[in-house]
């Protein structure tokens, strides 16, 4: 698979969503979820994506659930290479690596963030009151510092621009306390239990955001996991506080975008071919230091 995936129809097969990566359609008592290679910066799609990027990111969901199945249950249905249903079969070379058959489960309304490391947003927060999501933390942290101990700092969902941080107990008030201190448990260990498998491959999980959703009563792990997209992964090696550090992730769009005199509004411009490589080999270096397997 070589073709650079920017939108998908299944002729027969019902579309609920096309998102900023994702095609969501609708399979009775099922969904579809493709991921696409489109890629956003600035909260704009540009209008040609990375090769593959979708399949890494599919991949590296699959990977995680497989880790993770003991510590929380998911809404995969079909494994990473188990065969498609059979009304997706005449569409299979599309679907190949890049989706994934799920359960229909209920979202919870709020983003559930962890955070080892302080950049982003957090970084900001911290330098205007030294505190992230409202946690105080110790002074004299820089940029990119560990934290002494990673955090849980929910968000709201945007369907458009950015997630907003919101305290704990603003979250508890959207979706109970029980269920807030539940997410908030499950996702400091599945990011603990992550940061150390991925620190022996060589990379720093500084942060990363999960979805959780109820199906049949049980509070199941949705969406993707753990991937460039939705987490920020360093080199290791590479490491060093009190500046931004380099990631497998779209840091040579950005970067590049930066370049230009582009306001950040639609339409983006189209990116040349050697910001399309470099960022592909990024993810794809990504993957392959996590898995251990070429893609």
């Amino acid at each position: 698979m070589s073709e650079t995936l920017l939108q998908l129809d299944l002729p027969g097969i019902k579309k609920l969503k096309s998102g900023k990566v994702r095609e969501i359609f609708d399979l009775g008592d099922r969904l579809l979820l493709v991921a696409s290679d489109r890629i956003s910066a600035f909260d704009c799609i540009m209008p040609n994506g990375i090769p593959r990027k979708g399949e890494v990111l599919t991949r590296i969901s699959h990977f995680w659930f497989d880790q993770m199945a003991s510590v929380v249950a998911n809404h995969r249905v079909v494994g990473t290479d188990e065969p498609l249903p059979a009304a997706l079969q005449p569409y299979a070379a599309q679907l190949e690596g890049r989706s994934m058959v799920v359960r229909k489960a209920v979202p919870l309304t709020i983003e559930c963030v962890v955070r080892g490391y302080l950049a982003g947003s957090g970084w900001k927060e911290y330098q205007a009151s030294r505190t992230v999501c409202g946690i105080p933390l110790p002074a004299g942290l820089r940029e990119s510092s560990e934290l002494p101990e990673p955090i849980f700092t929910p968000a709201t969902k945007a369907e458009t621009g950015h997630d907003l941080n919101i305290p704990f107990e603003e979250a508890a008030r959207m979706i109970g306390v029980e269920r807030a201190e539940r997410v908030r448990e499950l996702s400091l260990k599945i990011y603990g239990s992550a940061r150390r498998y991925a620190a022996q491959r060589g990379i720093i999980i500084a942060d990363t955001k999960f979805e959780f959703g109820m199906f049949e009563g049980e509070l199941i792990l949705i969406d993707e996991v753990l991937t460039p997209d939705s987490s920020r992964f360093w080199p290791a090696d590479q490491y060093q506080p009190g500046r931004a550090q380099p990631s497998f992730d779209k840091q040579f769009v950005r970067d590049y975008l930066e370049t230009l005199d582009w306001d950040k509004t639609p339409p983006a411009p189209a990116l040349p071919a050697d910001i399309v490589a470099k960022t592909q080999a990024k993810y794809f270096e990504a993957y392959e230091r996590l898995t251990g397997r070429p893609l």
